[in-house]
C-alpha cells in the first residue's frame, strides 16, 4: 500500500508539472526598451536564434541578381473576417483553401498581418507600412509574401479590415457578414525579390523563404494613422545580409 501511495504521489507531481508547463505564458517581448529587439535573443532560450542566426529578417534588399524566376500564382478565395490584436500587430487568420504556387511548390495561406513602418527596405528606402502574408507548405516550411505599402489612395480591403480593428490585445474575433479577399492587397505587377530569411518576431526561426513584391501598393494617410494609433512602431530593425543571395524576377 505504501508503494502504491508513493506511485500515486509521483504521478500527481508529474501531472502538476506538465500542467504548469502547458500553462506557462509566452515570454513577453516588445519593440522597444528592456524587452526590445536587441534583447530578444536573451529573453528565452527558445529565442536565441534572434541573436545567433545568420539569415535573419528583415533586410535591406540590395544587389539583387535578375533571374528567370517562376511567377507567383495567387489562388486566394474570399473568407469571413477573423481578426486579432495579438499585442504586437493586427493579424487576420485565414481558413484552409487559399494558396500560392511558385514553380512546383505550393503553400497555403495561414494569416496576414501588418507592420508600421515597413520592415523591409529596398536599396535603403523604407515604406510607410508592409503587409506580410504567411503561407506554409506541406512540410511545414514557411513562405512569406511581403507587400510594401506607401501613402496614396485608400485601399478598399484595408478599409473593411480597419472598420473592425480591435483597439486592444485580446482573442480572435470573427465578424459575421464581413467577407474579405486578400487578392485586393496585390499590386498589378507581381514581380518579386526572393531570399532566405527568418520570422521577424521571436523566436526568429530561420529557413523562411521570402518573396517581397517589387511594386508597392497604396494605403491612405488616414489608414496609416489609424493603425499607428494602435501600433506607432512595430517593425524589427534591419538585420545583416551576411552574404545571402537575393534573386530578382525579370
Amino acid at each position: 500500500m505504501r508503494l502504491l501511495a508513493v506511485l500515486v504521489c509521483l504521478v500527481l507531481v508529474n501531472l502538476l508539472e506538465a500542467h504548469a508547463q502547458e500553462a506557462k505564458p509566452a515570454a513577453h517581448w516588445s519593440y522597444s526598451g528592456a524587452e526590445g529587439p536587441k534583447k530578444w535573443g536573451s529573453i528565452e532560450p527558445e529565442y536565441q536564434t534572434c541573436k545567433l542566426g545568420h539569415e535573419q529578417s528583415p533586410i535591406d534588399i540590395r544587389g539583387a541578381k535578375k533571374e528567370a524566376l517562376p511567377p507567383i500564382q495567387f489562388e486566394y478565395k474570399p473568407a469571413i473576417l477573423k481578426i486579432i490584436n495579438n499585442g504586437h500587430s493586427i493579424q487576420v487568420n485565414y481558413p484552409p483553401g487559399s494558396f500560392i504556387t511558385i514553380g512546383d511548390k505550393k503553400y497555403e495561406l495561414k494569416q496576414f498581418h501588418f507592420h508600421h513602418p515597413s520592415e523591409e527596405h529596398v536599396n535603403g528606402k523604407g515604406y510607410d507600412m508592409v503587409v506580410h502574408l504567411v503561407h506554409a507548405g506541406p512540410d511545414g516550411k514557411l513562405a512569406v509574401v511581403a507587400i510594401l505599402l506607401h501613402k496614396g489612395s485608400a485601399n478598399a480591403l484595408i478599409a473593411k479590415i480597419w472598420e473592425n480593428l480591435p483597439k486592444s490585445e485580446g482573442p480572435q474575433v470573427e465578424v459575421p457578414g464581413v467577407e474579405i479577399d486578400p487578392s485586393a492587397l496585390l499590386p498589378s505587377n507581381q514581380g518579386y525579390y526572393t531570399f532566405l530569411g527568418s520570422l521577424t518576431t521571436p523566436p526568429c526561426s530561420e529557413a523562411v523563404t521570402w518573396f517581397v513584391l517589387k511594386t508597392p501598393n497604396e494605403v491612405s494617410a488616414d489608414q496609416i494613422a489609424a493603425f499607428a494609433k494602435i501600433y506607432p512602431h512595430d517593425a524589427r530593425p534591419i538585420q545583416p545580409t551576411n552574404g545571402r543571395t537575393i534573386a530578382e524576377s525579370q
